[in-house]
């Protein structure tokens, strides 16, 4: 690992280029600017935290007016394939210019392209319109994180203003999917990507006015950028995206196959390409540290889980237990709000503890305890316990988000800290992207086997069309119609109906089952984590 670099420079707006230490430069600034500044970073956090909440719900609205269900997964996946691309690019672009322009200008992009997306009049104009916010989005996560150890070296300190960081996504994810369906039926959809253009102004006056420009390295002249690097990292991500997107749709196909090829010769090319530059965009140095490469494989696991847990929770509530739309968000509100309980109960708790990783190995185990819960769920099952795994889960993302993050930034040093970062919250999207794709594929084909060995059983093979689709189940329109062709033909609906909803729900909980494996192995992972002591 490179030694780690103390010095760096201090410029502010209003007060013109200062050069100071880190030490001066956190203990220069007052408690109000400390807080001007954090706020700026709390509306940039709750912008895109809004955003991946309030979308979702709207989603049907929107496909159901311009018409374009084949470019319906697209809406989501041109935003992640963007912004996992640009995520380590602008981690490592911050570290050598700083920050503070850089998250500007992606507020601007992410707030322009908002408006876009309300004003598209296609799918496919919606689709280019969320890969232009997934870059803002990308260059947010990559700047934004990083800056708040820029502004609290000292981590204790960093740990109490990271709560700030906690409660923007708390209050987003708490009131994301109600606002979207508000927006939604009483403002039309485009209202949903509107609301984003507000906090984006405040995002800009607060960042621009009162965060300081925080330089990490001084060049004598100008630096060379590493453009193969960013292409290559562009290049492997975005193939490993289409990749994971793509494989439960066309299988082990020779496409999906020369996609794979892609991938993986891009990463050996960057391999060997950033070894030879002057100033590498991705440092593999890095990965020569024991600790951080723990690290980054927790992240790839972590978000394994999470986004199987947030993908799914909703599809087994709705279309395998028959809830409404509003009693599932209202049971799966303890998840989303105790990702935040969980972040500030960590915050106290990680100075005070002997060794800071038992915390995350008690938010793994949290995980795994709460994922074997659900995979015994039944429509029998009562809500206060439903809402009780879910707290767990809650409790758990919170004990492991901010550590994840906190242990790298401490790990890493000054002279990586962007660049470790962006690591961290890319690795997280890479694991989500894995986790949605393998449990996804794993979900689907038990679902449409067990809906086959049931339709069998029951003489009705006919139907297997209209129901290997498990959205017949939630869609109550379609599912009326199904129910009108059933009757009609002298077939007894409600049985098909309650036989689909069954496989549903097994399904999904062979899908968890998975993600408690992944826990599992987190926590043994964790034991290669070594004791971290948050020095002052």
């Amino acid at each position: 690992m490179n030694k780690p670099v103390d010095s760096f420079e201090t410029t502010n707006s209003d007060a013109g280029a200062v050069a100071t230490s880190a030490r001066e430069g956190t203990q220069g600034r007052t408690f109000r600017e400390s807080l001007l500044a954090m706020l700026g970073l709390f509306f940039v956090v709750m912008m895109v935290a809004l955003d991946q909440t309030v979308v979702g719900t709207a989603l049907p609205t929107v496909v159901a007016e311009l018409k374009g269900f084949d470019l319906y997964a697209w809406v989501a996946t041109s935003y992640l394939l963007a912004s996992v691309i640009t995520v380590p690019i602008f981690g490592r672009l911050g570290d050598h210019f700083g920050r503070k322009y850089f998250v500007v200008a992606s507020i601007v992009i992410f707030t322009l392209a908002s408006a876009l997306c309300g004003m598209a009049s296609s799918m496919l104009f919606l689709v280019l319109a969320r890969g232009l916010q997934g870059i803002g989005g990308g260059m947010l996560v990559g700047t934004a994180f990083a800056s708040v150890p820029d502004l609290f070296p000292e981590p204790r300190v960093r740990l109490r203003w990271q709560v700030l960081i906690s409660t923007a996504f708390g209050i987003a994810n708490a009131v994301g999917p109600s606002l979207g369906g508000f927006l939604t039926e009483y403002a039309g959809w485009r209202s949903v990507f509107y609301v984003n253009l507000p906090v984006g102004l405040l995002s800009v006056y607060f960042v621009w006015r009162h965060m300081p420009l925080i330089r990490h390295h001084k060049h004598e002249g100008p630096m060379k950028l590493d453009w193969i690097g960013a292409l290559l990292i562009a290049s492997s991500l975005g193939s490993l995206q289409l990749f994971v997107e793509l494989l439960p749709k066309h299988g082990l196909s020779t496409a999906m196959a020369l996609l794979a090829a892609g991938s993986v010769a891009s990463f050996v090319g960057l391999y060997f390409c950033e070894k030879r530059a002057s100033n590498p965009i991705l440092p593999f140095d890095m990965f020569r540290n024991p600790a951080l490469a723990s690290l980054f494989i927790l992240s790839v696991m972590m978000g394994f889980m999470m986004f199987a847990l947030l993908f799914y929770m909703p599809l087994l509530l709705q279309g395998g237990f028959g809830l409404s739309p509003n009693a599932a968000g209202m049971l799966i509100t303890p998840l989303v709000v105790c990702i935040t309980i969980g972040s500030i109960s960590n915050s106290r708790l990680l100075p005070h503890v002997p060794n800071p990783a038992w915390i995350m190995f008690t938010g793994f185990a949290l995980l795994g305890l709460s994922g074997i819960g659900i995979a015994t769920l039944k429509h029998t099952t009562p809500h206060a316990l439903v809402a009780l795994y879910l707290l767990g889960s809650g409790l758990g993302l919170g004990f492991i988000l901010p550590n994840l993050t906190i242990f790298t930034q401490e790990t890493a040093g000054r002279a990586h800290l962007g660049i470790a970062t962006a690591m961290i919250q890319s690795l997280r999207m890479v694991g989500g992207m894995l986790g949605t794709a393998l449990v996804g594929t794993l979900v689907n084909h038990l679902y449409i086997s067990r809906v086959s060995e049931g339709l069998q059983s029951m003489h009705a093979s006919r139907w297997l069309l209209p129901l290997e689709d498990p959205q017949i189940l939630i869609n109550k329109a379609e599912q009326g119609r199904l129910l009108a062709q059933l009757h009609a033909a002298g077939q007894n609906g409600l049985d098909l109906i309650e036989m689909a909803r069954v496989s549903l729900v097994s399904s999904i909980h062979v899908g968890q089952m998975l993600s408690v494996a992944v826990a599992v192995l987190a926590v043994l992972q964790l034991r290669r984590v070594p004791r971290l002591q948050l020095r002052r």
